[in-house]
């Protein structure tokens, strides 16, 4: 590790590449309808006031993270992975204008890794553009970009610690299944401001799951953090 002079300092700086949850807010079709309630407020006219939601919503909505029990019968709930496993190094592959439903496969995210550099222990964050599309609409809920069997196969055979996506699914039950078997964990519903095209890779990227016993998933906040010198 690289010394700093006397009197040097590091500076940090937080890029947020979440999606916001709020009542009615798009989501996996095949899910419950997000509902968010007020159940307490300060207009009660009550004596002492408090301001309370009820959240009502699947587990795997908005960004959100993927452990092996999601589709595999017997695998890992978010109990049993190290809460470190959901930090790391991390690439930005940028395929944006990539046309809908496309496949991204093997071939596709071997083209998009910088010649002689190595996916190994990282998260590769798949930038599609479908994060700027996010509406209840058929071209956000149906039609996205989406990673390959054989895309995931590559993810594994390369030894990558994660994989991301701007869109509420990865991909299909085969990919998922390929990927968690490993695992290489998933990360979905990101949101990547443009700012990110311009870094310079790897990043630090970190998606902390909320503490939820026994669980398949749960919501997290996926960042980007930025470590300068001062």
């Amino acid at each position: 590790m690289a010394q700093r002079s006397p009197g040097e300092q590091l500076t940090m700086r937080i890029i947020d590449l979440s999606q916001p949850v709020f009542n009615d807010c798009p989501n996996c079709p095949a899910h419950p309808p997000v509902q968010i309630d007020i159940i307490d407020s300060h207009a009660s006219g009550a004596a002492e006031t408090w301001h309370m939601e009820r959240l009502t919503f699947a587990s795997h909505t908005g960004s959100h993270v993927d452990a092996p029990l999601h589709k595999l019968p017997n695998g890992k709930s978010l109990d049993d992975i190290p809460l470190d496993r959901w930090q790391g190094p991390a690439r930005i592959f940028d395929f944006r204008g990539i046309p809908a439903r496309h496949p991204i496969s093997a071939d596709l995210l071997n083209e998009r890794l910088p010649r002689g550099s190595s996916i190994h222990d990282m998260f590769i964050l798949l930038a599609t553009g479908w994060g700027w599309k996010r509406t209840k609409s058929q071209e956000w809920l149906h039609d996205a970009p989406f990673l390959t069997q054989d895309g995931a196969a590559w993810l594994v055979e390369h030894n990558a610690r994660g994989v991301g996506i701007d869109h509420w699914s990865i991909g299909d039950a085969a990919t998922h299944a390929t990927l968690l078997a490993r695992p290489v964990l998933i990360v979905e519903e990101l949101h990547f401001p443009p700012e990110v095209f311009a870094l310079e890779g790897p990043l630090e990227f970190w998606a902390l799951p909320i503490h939820l016993r026994a669980h398949s998933g749960a919501p997290c906040r996926p960042v980007l953090v930025i470590r300068d010198q001062a």
